[in-house]
């Protein structure tokens, strides 16, 4: 028996390739599903069988190409209802891998078809949960993405989820281990742990949502209670892990042309796409085009894309670093976004070297940054997450969250010029990028963020642990 956790930093996400005696499961497949035929053709092994845990909103899953390449089942569990043919497994149902088994156990609550599925070794011994965003490291999954208007509620799934969690997990042997869908930095928990292996045992210690003397009443509470707004891309991410989707190939044929910089300008007029820049943020601060969003490849790319352009189907136009083109569109189709149309060949060295039109951010260093505060009242506008802003912050500064910039438009000054931070530098220069995009130029980036901020003797609020804030 071979299990391997194929984790992506980039979502937090966990995959997992199971093999025995020549049979492949593939447990939440990212939509590329090239490693995943690679690994069973290095082990002389077929695919048989892939496991869905649920109808995942963070991501797309690559079931549905997967098993059209290897003739594979899809599985999922009781409730769920497909676009395309799959076995919807009865809870407690039994499929052999191998010389292992696979159980299906039914676990509501994060949405109506989660499913754990249990592995049980040769030897008939409970082994191994993969346990999806029904349990977590330190956290259980969100109750309020399957929601239907007018039948359940929030705190309905909660309570399931409650029920779900002490009839079928925390009956397991405290030595089973615990794969799980996500890890920190995932939008379908509060609060997950780093690690992304861990232990019934260890989870009925540590996560506060296994708690032995919790009631469900205050189960109900302490999950539910704090839950940000999902990101606007969940529910259509759902969709179309339910009814199907477009095969990777195709997305990456269609977004691989490469455009001169009259060609993208064209394209970019007559097809109303983004223009998404996908460069450091050093470089988009010293020239770009305008009206381009940044969001750069290497920060968290692909769930800042899905949080802010609130259409998949919207038309995109990339500035990538030269080289980088097949992977961002590759990333970009992971949270469902498809439709690049082409890239601007030869990067923004071409587009500049054209003639054609840039543009800049001005962006200062937290030592000047420091010097203008200290001689005038000046307006501060702080891009992080509520929790981050709680736990300290310039006294001086607004809090306008970047995933809800668009909710915060009327407060910038439309005349006085007016700062921008984040965390570290990453998420500022994309709210500035947006900003601009609307026609607010009158703006300031910190560079460095709150780190260079607090570095450079900047006074902040007394910090509040954010394990304290409601």
């Amino acid at each position: 028996m071979k299990i391997e956790q194929i984790y992506t930093g980039c979502l937090a996400q966990g995959a997992y390739y199971i093999e025995s005696q020549g049979e492949v499961a593939i447990i939440d497949p990212l939509r590329e599903v090239k490693p995943y035929l690679e690994r069973a053709k290095k082990d002389n092994a077929k695919i048989k069988y892939i496991f869905e845990t649920h109808f995942h909103a963070d991501f797309v899953s690559g079931h549905v190409t997967l098993a059209k390449q290897t003739g594979a089942d899809i599985v999922y569990g009781p409730t769920a209802v497909t676009g395309f043919d799959s076995i919807i497994a009865k809870d407690g149902q039994v499929f052999q891998l191998g010389d292992i088994t696979i159980t299906a156990l039914h676990t509501p609550g994060h949405t109506m078809e989660s499913t754990t599925y249990l592995l049980k070794d040769k030897n008939g011994k409970d082994y191994a949960i993969f346990s999806g965003d029904t349990l977590f490291l330190g956290d259980v999954g969100r109750p309020d993405l399957a929601q239907k208007a007018g039948s359940i509620t929030q705190e309905d799934l909660a309570g399931i989820l409650f029920d779900s969690l002490r009839t079928k997990i925390m009956t397991l042997a405290d030595d089973v281990i615990v794969y799980p869908a996500h890890g920190a930095g995932s939008a379908c928990g509060k609060n997950l742990s780093k690690e992304t292996i861990g232990s019934i045992g260890d989870q009925k210690k540590t996560n506060y949502a296994l708690r032995a003397d919790m009631t469900k009443e205050e189960f109900v509470q302490e999950v539910t209670d704090g839950l940000a707004p999902p990101p606007q891309y969940f529910p259509l991410n759902v969709q179309m892990n339910r009814e199907g989707y477009e095969d990777i190939d195709v997305v990456l044929k269609r977004g691989t042309q490469a455009l001169s910089p009259d060609a993208f300008e064209a394209a970019a007029n007559e097809t109303e796409a983004v223009i998404l820049d996908v460069r450091h943020q050093d470089d988009y601060i010293k020239g770009h085009i305008p009206r381009s969003i940044f969001i750069g490849i290497d920060g968290g790319f692909a769930p800042w894309v899905g949080a802010l352009i609130a259409d998949v189907k919207q038309p995109i136009l990339l500035v990538a670093p030269e080289g980088r083109e097949e992977e961002t569109i590759t990333r970009l189709s992971r949270v469902g976004f498809d439709y690049t149309i082409g890239y601007l060949k030869g990067g923004f060295d071409a587009w500049k070297d054209s003639g054609k039109d840039i543009d800049t951010i001005k962006s200062i260093p937290a030592t000047e940054f420091k010097t203008i505060l200290e001689s005038e009242e000046i307006p501060v506008f702080d891009v992080r997450k509520e929790g981050e802003f709680s736990a300290a912050h310039i006294n001086e500064a607004q809090l306008a969250p970047l995933d809800f910039l668009n909710n915060h438009l009327s407060e910038f000054p439309k005349n006085e010029t007016f700062y921008v931070h984040c965390a570290g530098g990453y998420r500022s220069v994309i709210a500035a990028s947006i900003l601009k995009s609307r026609g607010i130029h009158n703006l300031v980036d910190v560079a460095g963020g709150f780190a260079a901020i607090k570095d450079a003797g900047i006074p902040v609020t007394d910090f509040v642990c954010p394990t304290t804030l409601k």
